[in-house]
């Protein structure tokens, strides 16, 4: 008879499974709201998008420059070094900071009077909102277990589309009391436009207050895994900020040595003739000066981390499964920027539809539409990541194939209530993809990563998508429009329609994520070279 003494006889009691708590719940819920305000500050500039380009006197290409790459440039980068400080620092109180950053930037964009003071106030709220996604994603991964995560991200993720149609709705109805109350101008030589940036810029500061109030949780103890950042956050900021600033970036690439310095001359140079061909083809100064600034700094940053964090590099930019899915759901987001930006203006102009109604309808069909897209494609994702380790990739892929038809259909009909149909169901197909892909790319790193991890998915949303959809929709109203009275008057439907040239790219590239990611994520610690404490 065995002795049952014997520990090695006696019975294994598996390790509960750990749980989201109520209070992982509460934060959650905090968290959407910051979100919501966030996409209020960046999207409220649709609906105000005609005025503007009335009262200042520009073109659809500049407005898409607005839009885009005034906002995106700066978000992406600042997100780089922001991404890093999440990781390192406490990221309620980093949180809390960009929330009354961006929310005092949008509030400074109501005295705008040109399109130069625009940018600048643009930019400034780019540089605040970087911090909200990487300090976000980072604390839902600290307060659900991997098997939830998905949902939590698409939950969060739910305050892009409410924050989205609120900014129309807000907007339009700010525009028309002021305009109508004060016909000439109002307070401080305030018009309509001007007074909504205005009065939805302040309340964030006082949501920035509240987000102080949240605790902030031990990394990685939802994975099991302990995991510390640096000793010397602060330092380590801005020595990441001093890798995306030129001429900063130059003395750098210098002290790794004479390669290093020749290699980053040479990716500059090429950046700057291929900005210069750019502006000459299109006349856009802004938008190819901000592209080329992008792409040089994003450059630089990967060189440094490449020899500062090598585990990190490698598993990011070092993965083929990361970078395809980040630029494969990239094309996703530049289609869905595009219209969030675009689908406004197209309304008031081509069909001709009252502005109220169509911040009404347009508003609650992007809330509506997704919120039930990225809520069913997050609990999608999870059901097929339980059966299949890349099952969420198909749930990106749905989000880039299934909105073709509806786009065509709603872009190309002159029916105000198809138009308005099918760009709910273009947005309910598309917004499904972004819980799918913001977790496969969190699961491809480690714990202490996930903030770098989510800054430089949030590249491939921004330097691909939000810098390039609004703006190529506008470049190519522009080439494809007409002069009246001596003005250009741009063809939207034409820049609208071309979106969908990028869906064979993105189908390609998923495609690929599709065959890697289960290996990629089976070999972390492997692939890494970190050795991780238990």
């Amino acid at each position: 008879m065995s002795d049952v003494s014997d520990p090695a006889q006696q019975p294994v009691t598996p390790e509960p499974e750990k749980q989201a708590s109520s209070y992982s719940w509460y934060v959650l819920g905090v968290l959407v709201v910051v979100y919501i305000l966030n996409f209020v500050d960046r999207q409220i500039i649709s609906i105000l998008a005609v005025d503007i380009k009335r009262d200042l006197q520009l073109t659809d290409s500049d407005m898409g420059f607005l839009g885009g790459a005034a906002f995106a440039v700066f978000y992406a980068l600042f997100g780089i070094p922001l991404g890093r400080l999440a990781d390192n620092w406490n990221r309620v109180r980093l949180l809390s900071i960009g929330l009354a950053l961006w929310s005092t930037m949008t509030a400074l964009s109501g005295f705008a009077r040109d399109q130069i003071t625009l940018t600048f106030a643009r930019m400034g709220v780019g540089i605040g909102e970087a911090t909200a996604s990487p300090t976000a994603y980072s604390l839902i991964s600290d307060y659900f277990p991997k098997r939830q995560r998905a949902t939590a991200i698409a939950i969060y993720s739910s305050g892009l589309y409410i924050g989205g149609g609120i900014s129309l709705f807000i907007g339009a109805a700010i525009v028309e009391s002021w305009n109508v109350a004060y016909p000439g101008g109002g307070p401080l030589g305030l018009v309509g436009w001007q007074a909504a940036f205005l009065a939805v810029g302040v309340p964030g500061l006082l949501v920035a207050l509240w987000v102080a109030t949240l605790r902030e949780p031990a990394r990685g103890a939802m994975d099991g895994v302990a995991s510390h950042g640096s000793a010397r956050p602060f330092a380590d900021f801005l020595a990441d900020l001093s890798t995306i600033v030129p001429p900063f970036t130059l003395i750098g690439a210098w002290k790794r040595g004479p390669a290093a310095f020749a290699i980053n001359v040479l990716v500059a140079a090429l950046l700057s003739a291929f900005a210069w061909i750019m502006i000459q083809l299109t006349g856009n100064l802004p938008q190819w000066s901000a592209v080329a600034l992008g792409y040089y700094a994003v450059f630089s940053w990967a060189c440094v981390l490449r020899e500062k964090d090598a585990p990190t590099f490698r598993l990011i930019w070092g993965t083929p499964a990361f970078i395809c899915t980040t630029l494969g759901y990239g094309m996703v987001a530049l289609t869905a920027y595009a219209l969030a930006f675009w689908s406004a203006p197209y309304a008031e102009v081509v069909l001709g539809l009252p502005k109220k109604e169509l911040a009404f309808v347009l508003g609650a069909n992007g809330a509506v539409s997704g919120f039930v897209g990225v809520i069913l494609g997050g609990r999608l994702a999870d059901a097929w990541r339980a059966r299949n380790p890349a099952g969420r990739v198909l749930v990106i892929l749905f989000g880039v194939v299934a909105p073709v038809i509806p786009i065509w259909i709603g872009y190309s009909t002159e029916n105000a209530t198809l138009f308005y149909v099918m760009n709910f169901v273009a947005g309910m197909f598309g917004a499904a993809a972004l819980g799918a892909a913001a977790a496969t790319t969190q699961d491809l790193v480690l714990p202490r990563m996930r903030g770098t991890a989510t800054a430089s998915f949030f590249l491939g949303t921004t330097l691909v998508g939000l810098c390039f959809g609004p703006y190529m929709v506008g470049q190519i109203s522009d080439l494809t429009g007409t002069v009246v009275n001596g003005k250009l008057v741009g063809d939207l439907r034409t820049g609208i329609l071309s979106l969908l040239a990028v869906v064979p790219v993105a189908v390609a590239l998923l495609v690929y994520a599709y065959r890697s990611v289960p290996a990629a994520e089976a070999t972390l610690i492997e692939r890494s070279g970190e050795a991780v404490a238990g």
